[in-house]
């Protein structure tokens, strides 16, 4: 192998790990925004409202008879 060889592969090797380096931040910077976004979205969701004064037994069993 001759010097320019080696120096453009270096060259090459080095700005590859940038790349990667540089796309990995982004890709950890994305997930947590998307972290933040289902977070904000879970808490808008409002706690299910009882539905009525209903007897404790109504929906406990389903007749598979009918």
């Amino acid at each position: 192998m001759d010097v320019l060889a080696i120096a453009k592969l270096s060259t090459t090797v080095a700005e590859t790990g940038n790349k990667q380096e540089v796309a990995l931040t982004m890709l950890k910077k994305q997930q947590d925004m998307q972290k933040s976004v289902a977070t904000q979205m879970l808490d808008a969701i409002a706690p299910p409202q009882p539905l009525q004064n209903l007897p404790a037994h109504l929906g406990n069993t389903i007749n598979t008879s009918a």
